[in-house]
C-alpha cells in the first residue's frame, strides 16, 4: 500500500481535491511516510551477532497493513488471561446495502448503532429463560469491508458459550454445539436497529447530501426504511471454535485486519491494480480469485474504510465490559473450577507476564535480543560508525 499511494497518491489527492476528508488523507500521508526515514529511526545491534541493523519509525496508524501485526500481538497477550475453559462462539451481524449506503455518510452514528444493537441483541435473548438464561460477555470486532474492498459494515462477535445465573451464583452452559437460533436474533437485531436509527434522525444526529440529500425529508426517509423492515436481515452463526486456543488464533487474523492485507497485493503497473479477493457467494470460498482495478478506483476503495477518529473498532459487553472484566472473569474462572484458588490464577498470571521477552527487537540471524545503539530524526541519516585506525 505504501507504494501505491507513494507512485499515485500526489496525483490522486489533486484529482479528487475537495472531495478528500481530514482522516483520509492523514491515512494516505501516514502510510506513505511508514517505515521510511520521512519519520525517523533507530540503529540496532545484536548482543550476540553483533549484526547491524537499521530499523525506521512505524506510523502506527490503524489503517496501515504494515502497523498491525505488532499491534494484534499486544493485543492477544493481555487477552490470554482471560480466556475461560469453555467453548466459543462466533456470530456476524451485516447491515443491508441500503443501511451500508446511510452509514458512508454518517459513520460515527451508524456504526455505534451497530454495535448496540447488535450487543442488546445477544444480551436480550440469552438473558431469556426460553433460550439460555445467562449474562453473557461478548467481545465485538468492526468490520467495514468485503473482500473486492467494496463497503459491507458488519460486526463479529466472539461470544463464551454459557454465562452468569441472574444471581451471579452459577455458571450456565450452553447447548453443545449451539448458542442461541439465528432467527431470532435476526428478528430483534433488525427491530432494535431501525428503532435506534429511527430515533437518531429525530434527535437531527444523521446528515445526508449529494444524492442521499433527499433522505433530510423525513416522509423520503421513512420510505426509505420500510422495505427493510419485511426482508430478512443476515445473522450468521459460525460452528463454535475448536478448544479457547482456536479463539486467540482466530482473533489475531481479525482484531486488527486492514481492508486489504500487503500479502494480497499481486500486481501494480503504471495504471491499475491487482489483488486476490474470495467471493463468498460461491460455495468453493477457499479458492482465491484475482481482481484488477484502476489506481484511481483501488484509492478510492481503500479510503472508504477510513474510520471517524476516535472511534473504537473493537469493543466490550456484558461482563467483558471495562469496568468490572476483571472481578467477573475471577468469578468465572472460580464458578468454572472450583478446585483453583484465587492466589494459584494472579500467580500464573504473574509468570505469564514475566515470561514475556522484555526485548522488543530481535536480531533477524540469530533470533537473539538487539538494543538501541543510535537514534536519528526525520529526514536524517544515522550515523555511520566510527573508522578503527590499525596500529603501525
Amino acid at each position: 500500500m505504501a507504494d501505491i499511494f507513494r507512485r499515485f497518491g500526489s496525483a490522486w489527492r489533486t484529482d479528487h481535491q475537495g472531495h478528500i476528508s481530514l482522516g483520509q488523507l492523514k491515512v494516505m500521508s501516514a502510510i506513505e511516510c511508514c517505515r521510511s526515514d520521512a519519520l525517523g529511526g533507530h540503529v540496532l545491534r545484536c548482543k550476540n551477532c553483533s549484526h547491524i541493523q537499521i530499523a525506521y519509525n512505524s506510523c502506527r496508524n490503524r489503517h496501515c497493513p504494515k502497523c498491525q501485526a505488532s499491534a494484534a500481538k499486544r493485543w492477544l497477550e493481555a487477552r490470554q488471561l482471560e480466556l475461560l475453559p469453555v467453548d466459543y462462539f462466533h456470530v456476524v451481524f451485516t447491515l443491508p446495502a441500503v443501511i451500508g449506503e446511510l452509514a458512508y455518510q454518517n459513520k460515527r452514528e451508524v456504526y455505534g448503532i451497530l454495535f448496540k444493537a447488535a450487543a442488546e441483541t445477544l444480551r436480550t435473548i440469552a438473558a431469556d429463560p426460553k433460550h439460555l438464561g445467562a449474562k453473557i460477555g461478548v467481545t465485538m470486532v468492526l468490520h467495514t469491508w468485503g473482500s473486492a474492498l467494496t463497503h459491507h459494515p458488519h460486526v463479529h462477535c466472539i461470544i463464551p458459550g454459557g454465562g452468569f445465573s441472574a444471581d451471579g451464583q452459577q455458571w450456565i452452559v450452553c447447548r453443545k454445539g449451539f448458542f442461541l437460533p439465528v432467527r431470532v436474533l435476526s428478528r430483534l437485531f433488525r427491530r432494535l436497529f431501525l428503532e435506534k436509527l429511527n430515533r437518531a434522525y429525530w434527535r437531527g444526529e444523521l446528515t445526508f447530501f449529494g444524492h442521499q440529500s433527499d433522505l433530510n425529508d423525513s416522509n423520503n426517509f421513512a420510505e426509505a426504511l420500510q422495505p427493510l423492515r419485511q426482508q430478512e436481515w443476515v445473522v450468521y452463526a459460525k460452528r463454535p471454535f475448536a478448544g479457547p486456543k482456536s479463539v486467540l488464533a482466530y482473533l489475531s487474523r481479525y482484531t486488527h485486519r486492514v481492508a486489504i492485507a500487503n500479502s494480497r497485493l499481486v500486481k501494480i503497473d503504471n495504471h491499475d491494480v491487482t489483488f486476490k479477493w474470495k467471493d463468498y457467494r460461491e460455495k468453493k470460498q477457499h479458492q482465491a480469485k484475482t481482481m484488477t482495478l484502476s489506481t484511481d478506483e483501488f484509492i478510492r476503495r481503500f479510503l472508504l474504510h477510513v474510520l471517524p477518529r476516535g472511534l473504537h473498532r473493537i469493543r466490550y459487553y456484558g461482563f467483558f465490559a471495562n469496568a468490572r472484566r476483571k472481578d467477573h472473569l475471577i468469578k468465572a474462572q472460580a464458578l468454572l473450577d472450583p478446585t483453583s484458588q484465587t492466589t494459584d490464577r494472579e500467580e500464573a498470571a504473574l509468570v505469564l507476564s514475566e515470561s514475556q521477552p522484555a526485548c522488543t527487537f530481535i536480531c533477524p540471524l540469530c533470533s537473539s535480543p538487539m538494543i538501541v545503539i543510535d537514534t536519528f530524526e526525520r529526514n536524517q541519516q544515522p550515523r555511520a560508525p566510527p573508522i578503527r585506525c590499525e596500529a603501525a
